[in-house]
């Protein structure tokens, strides 16, 4: 399938979502129909359980999609072979990582393996890639530190150094503020719009910290219960798309200043 809009990195097609065993199929979300442009920065917001993960993992292919499709540069994601896609796509969990006891440098390092040899040899170009990395986090600092000596805003800033020095027009996120205090919150997010604007890559990233995904993103995907909607901020909010994203009984929605605020 050829892409015509040489701006779409992602877009998905009738999708639904959810799980699927021997027995029974049971689905979260369908009829997602997205797309995901070049240099944006989009966030993935709704209520806890609503199935943010699970679409990041579909978007991925960690998990299959129970029906539709998943277009990555025009073609479907599972065409793609695991080291094809690790260089057009790269991915950030909320697994911690297997051993803290590496280098920052060396962490990071990892994020070359799609294109390193068999046993692993950083050639010139690696190692240029692995320091525009550290350079564009600003880690130079801390590079020689083992993980396990950082902060967990600073391992953050690690791990999506990484999927830097990958090099993929894409960077999913899963939740990389969680554990954060509210101003490195602010610190990641106004981060990671700083780096879309100097590298012009795609980052998405899901977040239940909406009120600064309002103030910071391009776009916004807003999974509901009875749909998902993607449009910017401002044309959210006058749609009244988050007026109804949680009970009244405790929060509402000021459309006047784009924030949530707890009923008196």
């Amino acid at each position: 399938m050829k892409n015509n809009n040489q701006n779409t990195i992602l877009k998905t097609e009738d999708l639904s979502i959810g799980y699927r065993s021997k027995k029974t199929e049971t689905s979260i979300a369908s009829g997602i129909n997205l797309t995901l442009n070049k240099g944006e920065l989009i966030g993935l917001v709704g209520g806890n359980g609503i199935g943010k993960s699970t679409l990041l993992r579909t978007l991925t292919n960690v998990q299959p999609a129970l029906k539709g499709s998943v277009l990555l540069h025009g073609k479907t994601i599972e065409s793609y072979d695991n080291l094809t896609l690790a260089k057009v796509l790269s991915i950030v969990l909320t697994e911690t990582i297997a051993s803290k006891n590496l280098s920052v440098f060396e962490l990071i390092a990892l994020g070359r393996q799609p294109y390193t040899n068999w046993v692993g040899t950083l050639t010139t170009a690696d190692a240029n890639a692995i320091n525009a990395a550290i350079s564009q986090t600003n880690l130079e600092s801390l590079k020689h530190k083992k993980c396990y000596e950082l902060s967990d805003g600073q391992l953050q800033k690690v791990m999506i150094a990484r999927a830097l020095a990958q090099d993929t027009d894409l960077i999913i996120l899963d939740e990389p503020t969680t554990h954060l205090d509210m101003y490195h919150k602010a610190y990641i997010l106004k981060w990671l719009k700083k780096l879309v604007e100097q590298t012009g890559k795609t980052i998405l990233f899901s977040s239940h910290e909406i009120d600064l995904a309002i103030q910071l993103c391009d776009r916004l995907i807003v999974m509901k219960t009875d749909s998902i909607v993607c449009d910017a901020p401002c044309n959210l909010i006058s749609q009244g798309v988050f007026n109804n994203l949680f009970p009244d009984d405790l929060i509402v929605f000021d459309t006047a200043t784009g924030s949530f605020k707890v009923k008196k």
